[in-house]
Order: structure tokens, then sequence, then C-alpha cells
């Protein structure tokens, strides 16, 4: 039986990535600090082979017994989380980072990160591949997040060169699904409460700004694939299926039967203007690419988000 530590492991991504292990007989360790995670994400998860250890990963990480993997999703991942925790989010890219990569080493496990499509800014590059260096503003308010992602993905390469370290190193970009925040400041879990209400939605810009969105049983499928894998360099995945936000606000609208109406706010400082994954590389060295649909993901999204209180 394999052993896995997933840190984050009751966030979003976290809490499924510990799900798809356990229903694939592996042994899991949720640490998670709460800070942007919940109990509730993880409770179902409770038996044998679960465990849960509240613990803020940019202290030193204890786990007795062995490890055979170690899974690196611990950071706050919407705008308005690490605007308002910008320290916490460039600790815990470094030093959690740091502390994952040293429980990694000891334990002989190979080591998992999960970066992020923001480590290529506000691209000039159109669609975004692997070998693109980004364009990111290291001083401006997003910052914190793109460059601590960064140091990230350096600081795992050095391990792995420096120190022989199997490692992985997967590039996030928009994920969406059931137990994502309301009101996170990611679009989707902005848009479907403000539909379900009547509300007005609200657009930052003037809407045609893109975004590709993808459902998480397909993020979480090619995240594992790619750590089992024997490749080390950074690899996309995401869906390409590239939409405007204004399309998608007025997607959300048809599949809610909202009354709601768009209005439109001022685009945030260093807002990327389009967002769309290569992803090549994941389809021939791992077999991967997405399969479920925008309708089919939305509808259980939505039918997840009318199931709380919004």
């Amino acid at each position: 039986m394999k052993r896995t530590l997933v840190t984050g492991g009751a966030g979003f991504l976290g809490s499924h990535i510990c799900e798809y292990l356990l229903n694939k007989g592996h042994e899991v360790v949720a640490m998670d600090n709460l800070l942007t995670g919940t109990v509730a994400n993880i409770e179902h998860l409770q038996g044998e082979k679960f465990k849960f250890i509240k613990h803020n990963v940019t202290e030193y990480i204890y786990c007795a017994g062995p490890i055979d993997y170690v899974i690196h999703f611990a950071s706050p991942a919407s705008p308005k989380d690490y605007l308002e925790l910008p320290i916490p989010t460039l600790k815990v890219g470094a030093l959690g980072t740091h502390k994952a990569l040293g429980l990694a080493r000891e334990k002989k496990a190979t080591f998992l990160l999960a970066s992020t499509s923001e480590v290529y800014g506000d691209p000039q590059v159109h669609p975004q591949t692997e070998d693109y260096w980004g364009h990111v503003n290291p001083v401006g308010p997003r910052g914190v997040y793109d460059e601590a992602k960064r140091y990230a993905e350096a600081i795992t390469m050095a391990y792995h060169r420096f120190h022989g370290l199997d490692t992985k190193i997967v590039r996030i970009f928009n994920t969406y699904g059931p137990r994502m925040r309301p009101k996170d400041g990611r679009a989707i879990p902005a848009f479907v409460p403000q539909a379900l209400k009547n509300q007005p939605i609200t657009i930052f810009g003037d809407g045609s700004q893109t975004r590709s969105f993808c459902f998480v049983d397909d993020l979480i499928e090619g995240v594992c694939r790619l750590m089992v894998s024997d490749h080390h360099e950074p690899v996309n995945i995401g869906n390409p299926n590239e939409m405007t936000i204004k399309q998608l606000a007025e997607r959300i609208i048809k599949l809610t039967g909202s009354k709601s109406e768009i209005i439109y706010n001022p685009l945030p400082i260093d807002d990327p203007k389009v967002r769309q994954p290569n992803i090549e590389k994941a389809k021939t060295i791992l077999g991967w690419e997405p399969k479920i649909s925008l309708g089919e993901g939305l509808g259980r999204t939505i039918k997840w988000f009318k199931t709380q209180k919004l």
C-alpha cells in the first residue's frame, strides 16, 4: 500500500487529491492549517486509511512512518486570498516548499509541486507552453503569488538536480468544481451564487479577457498521472477550451435560469488578458487530456452550490 502526504489537503484541490488517492488504495495523510481550507471538505474521508494533521507547513514537518509521495498543494490560491494574505502566501511558497522537500528527501519519497499558470503572468505568448518564461510584475500586488510559485519551482528543480530527489511540477490552469468556496474571488464561485440569487453578476474589466476552465475531476486525473511518471520538467494541466469571462457569465445565467444582469467593475492591476494552456506535453507524456465538457462540469458545480449556504 502506498502512503501519501498531501499538504493543503483540506482545500479545494487538496481534498479532491486525497479522495482520488484513497479510491486508488493509498493511505493518505492530509496536512493543513485551515487558513483557506476547511475540515468540511474531508469529513467524508475519515477512516482507517485517512489521517488529518492540522499544521502550518512553513514550520518543520514531522510525520511518523514511511511516505511514498509528498504532494505539496498548500497555498492560498485565489486573487482575493493572496491579496489579503500576502505574507503567508510568500511563506508557504518559499518556506513551505522547502520544508515539504526536506520531508520528501528524508523519506526518500517522490515530491510533486502544485505550481500554477500564474508563473506565466500576463503572457505575451499565447497559448502558453512550458518553455515560456513568463511576463510577471514581481513588485505588483499579484507578485506575491506569482513569484512564490516561481521560487517553488526553482527550489524543486534544485532538489532534483543537487540531491537527486524524484520531483514533478504541475502548472495548474483555472480549475472549478464542487468544494470551491463561495465568493473566493474566482469567476465561477463568484458568478454561480450571484446567478442563483438573481443578483447582478460582477465582471472585472469589459469581460473580454479570456480563461480556460478545467473541471476538477479531469485536473486530478492529470496530476496523478504526472505523479507516477518519470518526467521532471513542468507540465501544463488544464482545459485548452478558451472563452471570455463575459461568455462564461452568460453561460452560467442560462444554465441557472437566472434573471441576473451583468455589471462591470475596473480591472485589477496586472490581471492577465489571456490564459490558455498548450497541453501537447501532457497528451504526449501522460496520455492525458480533459474529457468533461464545460456544460457538464458547470451543471455539477451549480448542483453543488445549491446545497451550500450562499
